[in-house]
């Protein structure tokens, strides 16, 4: 009677253990399929809003002018001169690569390293 009662207790967890594994995949597949219809919903809404616009007076009006070179009645074309050196300089910063072609002493890179300018 007692092997019996241990092999039903062995069975009933063996079961519970096979029902939880299963119950655990069937879940992770469910949350897998939520998202992966969250993300087709966003592609379905991406892609209405895009027909949208492409149906759009602006959309039309952009790639007639693009594609076409129309413009609207009454509308003048103004070609700007190139900016100058002055216009071109005068806002010039020093990027990067022009400040790691500066020689630095030792103490300064560790400034540098230390207490980085902003």
């Amino acid at each position: 009677m007692l092997m019996l009662a241990i092999f039903l207790c062995l069975m009933w967890t063996y079961q519970s253990i096979t029902a939880m594994s299963r119950n655990w995949g069937l879940t992770e597949r469910l949350t897998t399929e939520k998202k992966t219809l969250e993300l087709l919903n966003v592609e379905v809404e991406t892609a209405e809003l895009e027909n949208e616009y492409y149906k759009s007076d602006e959309y039309q009006e952009l790639l007639a002018r693009r594609v076409l070179d129309k413009q609207l009645p009454g509308e003048k074309l103004v070609v700007m001169p190139g900016n100058s050196e002055d216009a071109k300089n005068k806002h010039k910063t020093t990027t990067i690569t022009e400040k790691k072609d500066k020689d630095y002493s030792n103490i300064e890179k560790w400034m540098m390293y230390l207490f980085p300018s902003h």
